[in-house]
């Protein structure tokens, strides 16, 4: 899977930048997790601040274009964000299970 950034905006009021990409691949679409982990890669961020909002396949072509959010922390994320969001690109996921976890040994 390569990933080519295709525009970049800054938007400093929401600490973040929109960024819209495109994905060549092999096989069939790749999942919204793997294209967050690659693009963070791309861009020098922590996966949990890049929130992946659509990536669109054209029937039969071997390349999608997509739209991405990349915040400066993970809690801007979180501020920001509405939760269905979060979810689909499991932020705060893992900070919610260790914390219903340590609620359970107390």
């Amino acid at each position: 899977m390569e990933i080519d950034i295709v525009s970049e905006e800054e938007n400093p009021i929401l600490h973040r930048r929109d960024v819209r990409f495109e994905v060549v691949h092999e096989d069939a679409t790749p999942s919204r997790l793997s294209v967050r982990d690659s693009l963070a890669a791309k861009l020098n961020k922590d996966a949990n601040e890049v929130v992946v909002h659509a990536v669109d396949t054209k029937y039969g072509m071997r390349k999608s274009i997509g739209y991405a959010k990349v915040y400066d922390t993970p809690e801007q994320a979180r501020e920001v964000e509405q939760e269905y969001m979060l979810e689909r690109n499991k932020i705060g996921v893992e900070e919610d299970a260790e914390v219903d976890a340590e609620a359970e040994e107390a």
